[in-house]
């Protein structure tokens, strides 16, 4: 069974990269540290010019935006779900970079979901705890996402430096945020009750679930993603897309 985990907390990570190769931060569960990149300090446009929408959910309005046909929420998700925790349990890094949860949790399953193939239950869009009329993203809306800025600009392997936000990562870890996504470094937590990585990198979970006994992790880094492995009991941020697409 394989979850996948957005890194740039679905599933997808974006990094910040600094210069010192020992600061990067371990996704696997091997020890293995993830690739480097130099940080790209060539774009001189910063900012998204841009509107933003909202969606009002459980006591708190969230900004939406428009990015090619899908409408994601330019905020991660801070809704108190049982089971869901703030990093190093403070409200504060709730508020900045919203709550983070394991896959069953985002999903709305039984926890035993973190360690077996639930793929049964996984509905179209599915909606998890997310808005109604919101889904938890598919890889697949996270690669249509990737594709899109990429194709859009005129560019390669540099989706994380568009989406990310044009401060709070560490170590010349800011993007452009060209595009309104907003994508915040808010680190994750393990099920031990230790966090890892606030400020340097940030993970989204996926819907997604393969025939494989781990879970795959795509990370961003400066200016570009690979794969690495990563966990389900792994608590990380939520990111949702509206179900329906616009033209």
């Amino acid at each position: 069974m394989k979850k996948f985990l957005f890194s740039v907390c679905a599933v997808l990570a974006i990094f910040g990269c600094g210069g010192d190769r020992g600061d990067l931060p371990d996704l696997g569960d091997d020890g293995g540290k993830v690739p480097y990149y130099e940080p790209d300090k060539s774009s001189s446009s910063v900012g998204y010019s841009g509107s933003y929408g909202s969606v009002y959910y459980e006591g708190k309005t969230y900004k939406t935006v428009q990015i090619g046909t899908q409408t994601w929420m330019a905020e991660n998700l801070n809704y108190n779900a049982s089971g869901s925790k703030c990093y190093s349990n403070s409200e504060s890094n709730c508020n900045t970079y919203g709550r983070l949860y394991d896959w069953s949790t985002a999903m709305g399953f039984a926890s035993s979901c973190n360690s077996n193939s639930c793929s049964g239950q996984i509905q179209s869009k599915h909606r998890g705890i997310c808005p109604s009329g919101w889904h938890i993203p598919t890889q697949a809306e996270w690669n249509t996402l990737s594709s899109y800025v990429q194709s859009n600009s005129g560019c390669s392997s540099c989706d994380a430096r568009l989406l990310k936000s044009t401060s709070g990562w560490s170590s010349y870890g800011n993007g452009t945020n060209k595009y309104g996504f907003s994508a915040l470094p808010g680190g994750y937590g393990y099920s031990g009750g230790s966090f890892n990585y606030v400020g340097y990198g940030g993970y989204w979970w996926s819907a997604s679930e393969l025939d494989s006994p781990s879970l795959t992790a795509a990370t961003w880094a400066t200016t570009t993603r690979t794969p690495t492995g990563t966990t389900a009991l792994r608590a990380t941020c939520l990111a949702c897309v509206a179900s329906r697409t616009k033209a």
